[in-house]
């Protein structure tokens, strides 16, 4: 009896026991480390925050290429306009001696054989006889001033203007304008401004104009430069023999004194006086 009481007394407590066992392992009495390893091992439930995203700056944009200029000058205050005090227009120096002395002369027929008037009727100038189709050249450095191609004469009329026929003048490099006329052809881009050389082919002798009645030649005549079309100058102011004869020599001889002689003595330009 005793020995079964004793028995079931320690099933007892061994029933007490185990469940007191089981109780603590419930509460976590005997797994605080293991509970600390389990904690930090075991990530934190994922939590969902909204958070105000940051705006994105725009990405700076380029400068534009440009071509670098000048700097601009700055504005000055404006002048006060000054009154013009109107002015005549300065007469040219003309040259100077030594281009004087330096410029060449040549006869104004070439390659043909060819006799110079050493007189002429009403006015200065000389008829130089030679085969028609020679050559007419400048007898001077210098610049064509005025050109006639078309032949407007009339034998009816004689107009004082159109005697000269087909023509060409040039004034030189030493101030003086050198004319001849009657020309059967001028050269091509033989116009006023051209810059031409002495002994440079200008046209070529004939008969037109008053010449039409005449046997072939070439008129010459020595002036000063005028205004365009003034033709009872330009035909021939100053008599040319003397010079036209050194030149066929070879020699230089300037007209430039006797011009200048000359256009003093004439005075003020009223048009034609003779011959007109």
């Amino acid at each position: 009896m005793r020995r079964s009481v004793w028995v079931a007394f320690l099933s007892a407590a061994l029933v007490v026991a185990g469940s007191g066992l089981i109780a603590l392992t419930a509460t976590g009495a005997f797994d605080r480390s293991d509970s600390k390893k389990q904690v930090a091992t075991v990530p934190a439930p994922a939590t969902s925050v909204r958070t105000k995203t940051a705006p994105v700056p725009p990405e700076p944009t380029a400068a534009p290429t440009t071509v670098p200029t000048a700097a601009a000058t700055p504005a000055r205050p404006a002048t006060p306009a000054q009154p013009v005090t109107p002015q005549r227009p300065s007469r040219s120096a003309g040259p100077t001696a030594a281009a004087l002395r330096a410029t060449k002369y040549v006869f104004p027929i070439g390659g043909c054989r060819a006799d110079a008037s050493q007189s002429h009727h009403d006015y200065p100038a000389s008829d130089i006889f030679a085969d028609r189709g020679c050559r007419f050249v400048s007898p001077v450095d210098g610049r064509v001033d005025e050109v006639t191609r078309v032949d407007s004469w009339d034998k009816k009329t004689n107009v004082g203007r159109d005697r000269g026929g087909l023509s060409v003048s040039v004034v030189g490099v030493d101030g003086v304008r050198y004319y001849g006329s009657h020309l059967s052809a001028i050269g091509a881009g033989v116009e006023p401004g051209l810059v031409v050389k002495a002994g440079q082919v200008l046209g070529l002798t004939g008969n037109t104009g008053s010449a039409q009645v005449t046997p072939p030649h070439l008129h010459f005549g020595i002036s000063w430069p005028t205004a365009p079309g003034h033709w009872w100058i330009r035909r021939g102011a100053v008599a040319p023999q003397s010079f036209l004869n050194a030149w066929h020599e070879g020699r230089q001889l300037s007209p430039v004194a006797l011009v200048g002689k000359v256009r003093r003595a004439y005075g003020v330009d009223r048009g034609c006086r003779a011959y007109c």
